[in-house]
């Protein structure tokens, strides 16, 4: 068998990246589509050239599909993914993994019980940038890496999204929307993750929607808007973190740089799979732009499952990995949970690069 047979639960924004990338990956075949609006599932299929479009249950029963990769909202992550494995199919979900981490739990577990994969989003890190930026880091360019700093500093999303309530809703706000790709690069970077010290606010019970959709409609504010801290991580190195809706002027932080016994790195928005990386060592004046490794620096959006794909195909471990979404899903609750509490937040789960 040289490629898997996956059929994709969800068919809404995100899903066209994955159904334009994945036709070019050797490890992928797709061969349906599902949505609660199968005629969305329709038109998706007929525009991307995929066999047969269904309900989410069609999909599930279906004999000859092998991976799932779910796309649906983050409410439902965890339940269709434990369905997914339920009917014996390997799994890879859109960020993040689960909106709890009891949830979270029960996904790795019953994966592990059944001898089955399991894969998330976001595959960022697979990409050009990131990629040239961990090649410095293991060739030492800056040294020994001791600190880091990562910024996502945005106004929210009720001036552009058509519907943004979910992102002030439980299981939305800054961290749960952006924080995986922050935290995931930052773990590739520097390592697992050992303490998390966090602070949480927000700036606005309600917020008014200014889209054209539902201009002047008002949203609740449920979560907090703005979340920052530090992370411990296992190897002594210390980062410093924000993320927040509540930034109105903007800002010119970059969004991640890396600080080391020998100078410094700039690295990349992890929400990409390009961009620009530079070095400055120490006696240098000005930075260095180094040349992106070879590799995918567009919209690779697919790349994740693909790895897990090919890792299934050849027994070995894959990247994108379950084991590291589900550390980034701890990350992202010890920030409120350290807030809350107003102590620091000891991890309990760990990860092992590939």
């Amino acid at each position: 068998m040289s490629k898997l047979k996956t059929g994709i639960i969800g068919c809404g924004n995100i899903s066209g990246i994955y159904m334009e990338n994945i036709p070019s990956f050797d490890s992928l075949e797709i061969v349906a589509c599902a949505d609660l609006d199968v005629e969305r599932a329709r038109s998706q299929a007929e525009k991307y050239g995929i066999p047969a479009a269904c309900t989410p249950q069609e999909l599930l029963d279906h004999p000859d599909i092998d991976l799932i990769i779910n796309l649906t909202i983050p409410g439902a992550h965890g339940d269709v993914c434990l369905m997914a494995l339920e009917a014996g199919k390997h799994v890879y979900v859109e960020k993040p993994l689960t909106l709890t981490l009891e949830q979270g739990r029960q996904v790795l577990e019953t994966a592990a019980a059944k001898g089955l994969y399991v894969g998330g989003a976001p595959d960022t890190f697979l990409g050009a940038g990131l990629q040239t930026a961990l090649k410095l880091l293991k060739d030492g360019v800056i040294g020994r890496p001791i600190s880091a700093t990562a910024f996502m500093m945005g106004r929210g999303h009720e001036h552009w999204h058509p519907d943004p309530e979910f992102y002030y809703a439980e299981g939305g706000g800054p961290m749960f929307d952006m924080g995986p790709y922050y935290l995931t690069a930052l773990v590739q970077l520097m390592g697992p993750i050992r303490t998390v010290a966090g602070m949480t606010s927000k700036a606005f019970e309600k917020r008014v929607i200014t889209s054209e959709k539902k201009k002047g409609a008002e949203i609740p504010v449920e979560i907090p808007t703005h979340v920052t801290g530090t992370l411990a991580f296992e190897s002594g190195a210390i980062a410093t973190m924000i993320t927040s809706f509540d930034i109105f002027g903007g800002s010119s932080l970059p969004p991640i740089e890396v600080h080391g016994t020998q100078g410094s790195l700039r690295v990349p928005d992890p929400n990409s799979f390009g961009g620009t990386v530079q070095y400055k060592k120490l006696g240098d004046e000005e930075w260095t732009e180094v040349p992106l490794i070879e590799g995918m620096a567009a919209n690779g959006r697919g790349l994740g499952p693909a790895d897990m794909a090919q890792a299934i195909l050849e027994g070995r471990r894959h990247q994108a990995s379950g084991e590291l979404a589900y550390h980034v899903l701890e990350a992202m609750w010890a920030f409120h949970l350290s807030s809350d509490s107003g102590s620091f937040y000891d991890m309990k789960s760990s990860y092992t690069p590939v």
